[in-house]
């Protein structure tokens, strides 16, 4: 009997766990697999984690997609390719014991839900399934689902907004500048502006007029030290040198050979407060300058950072960093107080600020989610440099210590500025020292040099030491630089930081801009199309009508603005700005120039022609003969390699920059960044890029 009954429960048990296999999971859909890896960790067996690898509904490539005569409606489609993901997709919802939407935490990811949840045939009015999360720790991302919502439409309709403008924008423009100028064209809402921007700054540059100036720099000695000070002025004004005249008219009033006397000391404690922590435009712009990455490159390595990065051991795969769309300058008060305690531990109590820095939004700027900071500031770069990649350390170490900085106390420096005279003559000089590091001990990027005086009082006697005049001119505005460019979108309210990266791509493929040691020049091509936007499309080409349409975007966002109105107020004038280029826009005809010499394979003359990077010379015989050279341009240095070649611009295939030497391939000398007789002193030769020159 004994045996039966051992039986008896060893069947109930197989029963019993055989119910719980088939028990039905939790489906959580994500736009990507690491981040898919990282939540499904925190949410435990219960739930199954997939990714959608992005939007799987899209307008069509092949035509507008929008119904002009029904409010605009837009025509998705399911993405080509995206078949075998959306099959799987249906069938793991099928299974599900529920679904929750679980993609980034704005108007993409919102759009993304949507879709969704029409492709899954979820109940998008009632169904609480929408789950939304500022960082992927485990705290947060559990407590999310502690809260599902429905889909906020109105993040939804404002991205369907901005998706249908620049369809309209793109769709309607390209093929007029296909017909009238040359193939493979294109216009864009955001990209005409920024290529507008960086045409305008090159036409200031051209159009500049230098004007001369003198500056009169010293070195004075007191005792054994010698220091630097400046002209300033004359008989206690200040003064400009504009010319060679007014420089020498000082220098008679002044006896070199005497000595000089110090007028005026004025000691001050200035205080350099730390930068708010960063926003993704800000992200962008210091990346650039400090780490030299690419806008690209600086949202591929921060998406990485956020979704998560397997640290090992019982953390396994964390995200490292908040998200990292956001315009706002905002912290949680948990992250603050983190902060403080990590200040105290760490630095001390001095470094600890009362009253934080707290940045300004710029205007429109959506307050959503916080600042980009990391998710735990114990987490210390060094302590998770083996763990993550070059790129990746030097992008989380920048954000962990701006973060970490800006809630810490002020730099404090001892300045001095010092008025030295003689015969109504004034130079000044200013010297300071640091006495309290604050936030720069968190940031040493951010550290100054110490530019100290000696201890100078009113009626000491120094000794000139040197004395030297010198001509300038002044200089134009300098080009663009990514960064440069991404803050004058920002603060010109154009598009937003997390689309700059696809706006600067997009300028560079259609070869509408070229990089210059590192800044924008606009190539032939980009300047003739703009100059057809400007002339057809002035509304197109506007700064402040675009940042106009960006803040109507955000009023629909508020609910403040129905979407189909913001895009058919935009529409009825644009389409009489088409009609009217359809019909009065001539055929720009692109005329080739001689070049002044033969083809070396047929003998035919060679003709100058413009292509998509620039100009380029091509048999004249062609297709029949299809013989081509690059146009080199020498820039007056000699190869530092070989000696006897002069060092030439030249283009790879994509169109990218690059110097080499008129020998090549008997010489092999290549550079990327321009080179000066200083930065290629003879024999150096610079590393090049991965790129293939050849």
């Amino acid at each position: 009997m004994a045996d039966v009954a051992t039986k008896a429960t060893t069947k109930k048990k197989r029963v019993a766990k055989k119910k719980k296999t088939k028990a039905k999971k939790n489906l959580v859909i994500v736009e990507s697999p690491s981040k898919a890896k990282t939540i499904e960790k925190y949410l435990g067996s219960t739930y199954k984690v997939v990714a959608s690898i992005g939007h799987i509904r899209d307008l069509p490539k092949s035509r507008m997609g929008v119904d002009i005569e029904d409010d605009y409606q837009p025509e998705y489609i399911n993405i080509r390719g995206k078949g075998p993901i959306i099959k799987s997709l249906k069938q793991d919802a099928k299974s599900a014991k529920h679904v929750y939407l679980a993609s980034d935490p704005d108007r993409e990811g919102e759009a993304i839900a949507w879709h969704l949840s029409h492709v899954l045939g979820l109940d998008q009015g009632a169904s609480d399934n929408r789950v939304v999360f500022n960082e992927i720790t485990k705290d947060t991302v559990k407590d999310a689902f502690k809260h599902p919502r429905k889909i906020d439409m109105n993040l939804v309709d404002a991205q369907q907004a901005r998706r249908v403008l620049d369809r309209l924008v793109g769709y309607s423009i390209s093929p007029i500048l296909w017909k009238k100028v040359k193939k493979g064209l294109s216009a864009g809402r955001v990209q005409t502006v920024a290529l507008g921007l960086v045409i305008d700054r090159e036409r200031e540059i051209q159009a500049f007029q230098p004007e001369e100036y003198w500056t009169m720099d010293a070195q004075f000695k007191k005792g054994r030290t010698t220091f630097a000070a400046a002209f300033w002025g004359v008989d206690g004004k200040k003064k400009a040198l504009p010319d060679q005249a007014s420089m020498q008219s000082v220098l008679q009033q002044l006896d070199q050979k005497a000595g000089f006397k110090v007028t005026k000391v004025e000691s001050k404690e200035r205080k350099r407060n730390p930068q708010p922590a960063f926003t993704t435009s800000t992200l962008q712009q210091t990346a650039n300058t400090q780490l030299n990455f690419k806008t690209r490159k600086t949202m591929m390595t921060a998406q990485q950072l956020y979704e998560g990065i397997n640290l090992g051991g019982k953390e396994g795969s964390v995200g490292l960093i908040t998200y990292m769309r956001t315009d706002s300058t905002r912290l949680s008060t948990t992250a603050k107080n983190a902060a403080a305690q990590f200040i105290h531990e760490e630095y001390g109590a001095d470094y600890a600020a009362s009253k934080p820095v707290q940045g300004k939004l710029q205007e429109g700027a959506q307050d959503a989610h916080e600042a980009i900071r990391p998710t735990s500031v114990f987490r210390t770069p060094a302590s998770i440099k083996d763990k993550l990649t070059r790129d990746q350390y030097r992008l989380y170490q920048l954000i962990w210590s701006r973060f970490v900085a800006s809630q810490m106390t002020a730099e404090v420096s001892d300045t001095m500025a010092v008025t030295i005279e003689q015969g109504g003559v004034l130079f000044r000089a200013t010297g300071s020292k640091v006495k309290f590091a604050g936030f720069t001990k968190a940031n040493p990027a951010a550290k100054k040099k110490n530019n100290q005086l000696p201890a100078l009082t009113v009626g000491d006697d120094l000794t000139l030491a040197q004395l030297d005049p010198a001509q300038h001119f002044t200089q134009p505005p300098a080009r663009f630089t990514e960064a440069a460019l991404v803050k004058a979108l920002e603060e010109n309210g154009v598009g937003r930081p997390s689309t700059y990266a696809a706006t600067i791509d997009t300028l560079q493929k259609r070869a509408y801009v070229r990089m210059d040691a590192k800044k924008f020049v606009p190539t032939e091509i980009g300047e003739l199309v703009q100059d057809t936007m400007d002339l057809y499309f002035p509304e197109i080409t506007d700064v402040k009508f675009t940042a106009d349409i960006e803040q109507e975007l955000d009023e629909v966002e508020a609910a403040k603005e129905e979407w189909v109105q913001v895009v058919d107020q935009f529409y009825q004038p644009f389409s009489k700005e088409l009609a009217t280029a359809e019909d009065e826009m001539e055929k720009v005809v692109i005329k080739d120039e001689l070049a002044g010499e033969n083809c070396s394979i047929c003998g035919a003359p060679m003709l100058i022609k413009l292509g998509r990077y620039g100009k380029f010379k091509a048999c004249a015989r062609f297709p029949d003969c299809r013989h081509t050279e690059t146009i080199v341009e020498e820039i007056g240095l000699p190869c530092p390699k070989c000696h006897q070649g002069q060092v030439v611009e030249r283009k790879t295939k994509r169109g990218r920059t690059f110097y080499g030497c008129s020998r090549y391939p008997d010489c092999d000398f290549v550079a990327w960044d321009k080179p000066t007789a200083q930065t290629l002193p003879d024999g150096t030769t610079p590393k090049p890029d991965t790129e293939s020159t050849k």
